[in-house]
């Protein structure tokens, strides 16, 4: 479905971003060569997603283009909490 089929909407839920992710499809250690990252590409106009591996991005860059680059990381953390309305404690890690 192309993309701007899609309908925005005023209130997100949490829930919107619940997805099976299976263990192992996540990375535990990133590649000895970047460049061969797999890469996903999405077409805006169809909806069409094709899978590239990263160094393949030269070829779909064109001038004036605008790149977005995230460079957080994940850090080992666990938030605490209690629960206003019944006390309760959370836990997430």
């Amino acid at each position: 479905m192309p993309l701007h089929n899609f309908i925005i909407m005023n209130e997100m839920k949490v829930s919107d971003y619940f997805y099976e992710l299976p263990e192992n499809l996540i990375a535990q250690d990133p590649l000895e060569d970047r460049s061969s990252s797999r890469l996903m590409v999405l077409d805006k106009n169809t909806g069409e997603i094709k899978h590239h591996i990263f160094k393949d991005i030269v070829d779909m860059i064109n001038p004036g283009d605008c790149m977005v680059i995230n460079d957080t990381k994940v850090i080992p953390a666990r938030l605490f909490g209690v629960k206003e309305d019944t006390g309760a404690t959370i836990v997430t890690s």
